[in-house]
């Protein structure tokens, strides 16, 4: 029975099919041209790039060029790589021009795809950026899709870690840069750091297509990029509250062990708020006084420290350090500390070595820095579940694009078990099944540590030929997906590894010919081992296919139907046959927290026995709907992230753009003349009221301030006995002083040299006060939500008290500029300014799949473990050894 839905797209299509069918036209005409291109020359091919940009040049826009751009791309990609593009590859193209998502397949050549958005966008002069999820990747596309653009006379750059601020330069000047978006996201941060507009490497937000659009712009977005640097000592401060804890009654703070979650009750409040102004380190009258932001902040750390946290359960005191244990595996994990000055307040609570807190330099969130380009386009398999956050968040439309052949692949009914062990040991079974009749099997598991079950489950059942994989080492990852589809092969895989490869049936030809040649010299020779490889590559396929095609058999339902069908869809490329099949059991977490006691129940009833399963569509409906909950409610807390961040990327832009203004130039005596007199009319406002009597005057105080801030020692006591005098004659009188002074002092140095103190002082304190902005912001953030107690919006609360303290930051700006300017003395003239390096400082990406902080610690000394800074577990050890860190250096004594 056909639903009425079902009916009308019987008869009118679908919404997204009839945009398809609007390229058709397009595509028409781009075929039309291929005669007549197939028969130039390739030095008239590529002469068609300098006639592209000469159009440009006279006033054409590259959508009218798209058709004649396109089937010259066609026609490079045949001669260049032996690849024809097909018409959908065409469309997709044309999605991604127009500024959308392409959603195709895997196995329909995004890769390839790319290239012909890539050339029209780079027709243009601007510079294109191609975003992948790794090195490898960026590398491999670069190397492989660049033979098509240098084929057609552009250039092509790289973007790999490690690469130096002149490599970088070079590459973000060519046509086309290949990089990750972690490179991308650092490049800029690191970039309004700089002191020099020469001195960074980034020249601008053009044009971007994102491979694997969803990962980048939703997983990874989960993590903003942060960039930190050691913070000065205040060990005292952590230990002068930690003092004030054990002072509390229980009565003055709320403990919820269940929420993890601890605050300071009323009557808590006014004795600590007491016990800090006693010591000295409360501001005006209330502990929640915005001046007192970062005072609430460690004392709610120092709360939690001696409330939530207990030693030998979440941490050990060893070797003068606080060692955290894992909750759920209870191991200790060296090297890794709680954040945002958490650790610090454990270190003072257990009276061991304080170590300094890492301050935030610049950070930036993937939505922020990527909705910064002028048009952005993406491309991935699974992108329609998300469609909605993509046209919220970043304004692009996602459009399916039809497959070149028709998919094959069997999608079958879940199989639900009562128990994860009846589950388990069906696995077993499948996978041993589908290994005796040789058939390629994937399977997806959720975690690292549940693919490493499941390979000890297979070797204590005796299967012991498979491959063990997950998201790490990129290059050896790729290889091994690539080969998952020779027959017989068993490939364990947490559901993120290896994107970006196809699993080809039979295996990889090209990349078997690399691995098994690579030190066979090129001659006849060589080529007769390679068309072994090649023929028994065809062999294998059709073992493969003749078995069924790949198998992909997932362990577990994850949150999001996405990260499903991203498995699902690793099966049945360019219409091959394939099959895939979900096992599941009411411990899974997704079955456990949407009501797998009421199935339980109704299972129970219905008679099964342990070892049998439920397959039924009703199970796959009812679990679809639970992962569109969960969909749903983690795209609103992304949401509501990004409304906190987007206040603080207004006043990053704000901040940002007046450095590259202050940078561009030529002088900057106007800006500091202004600076220096608005702080010289705020001073006298403070003491001169308006309309206030002389006597009433605070003359001693102003005299100070100003020999203290604008270092002029005037007779401000005797002017306020004048008679007759008022607030105006005293401003006048201030302000030529130090109009005289300023004028004194660069006649003294000469213009080139003021010019550059200026600037240079300038930029510093920018810097400074920035940075100790952040560092309010992320404290003011972790309290606002209390705020809500007291019916108050915490956002609301966040974006006025965030605005005032960006006013008191730039009223400090224009103080300290003035402070330091007037007091700057210069004993000789510096042949050539020196650039001003920046402070030591890591990058930081927190990995979305696995939790670990993937760190940029490129300045690391081998032989030094003081440089290594912090090391993830599971990174290679930084002595060289070859071992991962949790196995050498890592490991306590």
């Amino acid at each position: 029975m056909v639903s009425f839905g079902g009916l009308a797209r019987l008869l009118f299509g679908s919404a997204n099919g009839r945009r398809v069918r609007r390229f058709d036209p397009t595509v028409r005409a781009i075929n039309a041209l291929e005669p007549e291109l197939e028969a130039l020359s390739d030095e008239e091919l590529v002469a068609r790039t300098q006639r592209f940009r000469e159009e440009i040049a006279g006033g054409k826009t590259i959508d009218d060029l798209l058709v004649p751009a396109f089937a010259t791309v066609r026609e490079a990609a045949r001669r260049a790589l032996g690849m024809r593009h097909f018409d959908v590859q065409m469309i997709g193209g044309m999605v991604l021009a127009s500024g959308a998502i392409a959603e195709m397949r895997t196995g329909e050549g995004k890769t390839l795809v790319g290239t012909l958005p890539v050339y029209l966008a780079a027709l243009e002069g601007k510079g294109v950026h191609v975003v992948t999820v790794n090195d490898y990747l960026a590398t491999r596309d670069s190397g492989w899709m660049g033979r098509v653009y240098k084929f057609l006379g552009l250039s092509v750059g790289v973007i790999t870690h490690g690469l130096s601020d002149d490599e970088r330069r070079a590459a973000y000047a060519c046509d086309i840069t290949y990089a990750t978006n972690n490179e991308l996201g650092f490049d800029y941060l690191r970039d309004n750091m700089k002191y020099d507009r020469g001195q960074m490497v980034q020249r601008g937000h053009h044009f971007a297509i994102i491979d694997e659009v969803d990962s980048i712009l939703i997983d990874e977005a989960r993590t903003p990029l942060i960039i930190s640097g050691p913070l000065d000592d205040r060990s005292d401060l952590y230990k002068t509250i930690d003092a004030f804890i054990p002072l509390l009654k229980p009565e003055d703070y709320e403990l919820d062990e269940k929420q993890r979650q601890v605050s300071f009750t009323e009557e808590g409040t006014e004795k600590l708020e007491g016990l800090l102004r006693d010591a000295g380190h409360l501001q005006g009258e209330s502990l929640y006084d915005i001046e007192n932001v970062a005072i609430v902040h460690h004392v709610n750390n120092a709360l939690k420290a001696h409330t939530l946290f207990q030693r030998d359960k979440d941490y050990i005191v060893r070797n003068d350090e606080i060692v955290i244990i894992d909750e759920f595996t209870g191991r200790m994990m060296p090297g890794r500390r709680f954040s945002e000055g958490l650790h610090q307040a454990l270190e003072a609570k257990e009276g061991v070595t304080i170590q300094p807190e890492n301050q935030t330099l610049a950070s930036i969130t993937f939505q922020n820095y990527f909705r910064m380009y002028k048009r952005l386009a993406g491309m991935t398999g699974t992108a329609s579940t998300e469609a909605s956050e993509f046209a919220d968040i970043y304004g692009l439309d996602v459009i399916e694009i039809p497959t070149n052949l028709p998919v094959q692949r069997i999608d079958e009914d879940d199989e639900v078990y009562r128990t994860a062990e009846e589950k388990y040991a069906a696995i077993v079974e499948e996978i041993k099944a589908a290994a005796e009749r040789r058939q390629p099997i994937l399977v997806g598991t959720t975690s690292i540590e549940k693919s490493e079950y499941l390979a000890d489950r297979l070797r204590k059942s005796g299967l012991q030929d498979f491959q063990v994989l997950n998201a790490r080492y990129h290059e050896q990852e790729a290889y091994i997906v690539a080969q998952a589809g020779v027959p017989g092969a068993v490939t364990i895989a947490t559901n993120m590894a290896g994107r970006g490869t196809d699993i080809q049936l039979g295996g990889n030809a090209e990349m078997r010919i690399d691995a098994e040649l690579q030190d066979m010299p090129e001659g006849p020779e060589r080529d007769a081992r390679a068309a072994e490889i090649v023929a028994d590559i065809k062999r294998l396929k059709q073992q493969a296919l003749e078995s069924g095609g790949l198998y992909v058999l997932a362990t577990e339902r994850h949150e999001s139907r996405r990260i499903d069908n991203q498995l699902r869809g690793r099966s049945g490329r360019q219409g091959d046959p394939g099959r895939s099949k979900f096992y599941l059991s009411l411990q899974d977490d997704l079955m456990r927290i949407f009501g797998s006691e009421r199935m339980d129940t109704m299972l129970t009833r219905l008679g099964l026995k342990e070892g049998e399963a439920i397959v039924h569509p009703w199970i796959n409906k009812a679990l679809e709907k639970a992962q569109k909950k969960v969909e749903a409610r983690n795209f609103d807390i992304r949401k509501n992230l990004l409304k906190y961040d987007d206040v603080m990327n207004d006043q990053r832009r704000v901040i940002f753009d007046q450095r590259l203004e202050l940078m561009d130039a030529a002088g900057l005596t106007e800006t500091v003349d202004d600076m220096r007199g608005e702080t010289i009319d705020m001073l006298i406002s403070k003491h001169i009221p308006e309309r206030a009597y002389p006597e009433q005057w605070e003359s001693r105080q102003l005299a100070e301030d100003i020999r203290e801030i604008v270092n002029l020692d005037l007779p401000i006591e005797e002017w306020a006995a004048e008679e007759g005098i008022d607030d105006s004659d005293i401003r006048k009188r201030v302000h030529e002083a130090a109009d005289a002074a300023a004028a004194e002092k660069t006649e003294r140095f000469g213009p080139e040299v003021t010019a550059y103190v200026q600037r240079s002082i300038v930029l510093q304190t920018i810097d400074g006060l920035w940075r100790e902005h952040l560092v309010n912001l992320d404290h003011l953030r972790s309290v606002v939500g209390f705020r809500g107690y007291a019916q108050r919006d915490p956002l609301n609360e966040y974006k006025s008290e965030a605005f005032e303290l960006f006013q008191s930051m730039l009223d400090n700006l224009r103080e300290r500029v003035t402070q330091q300017l007037s007091r700057v003395e210069i004993q000789q003239r510096p042949p050539e300014p020196e650039p001003q390096d920046l402070p030591p400082m890591q990058a930081h990406h927190v990995d979305a799949t696995t939790g670990e902080d993937e760190v940029d610690n490129s300045g690391r000394d081998p032989s030094d473990p003081s440089t290594w800074g912090h090391v993830a577990r599971n990174e290679p050890c930084p002595c060289g050894s070859g071992k991962k860190f949790k196995h050498c250096h890592g490991v306590f004594a």
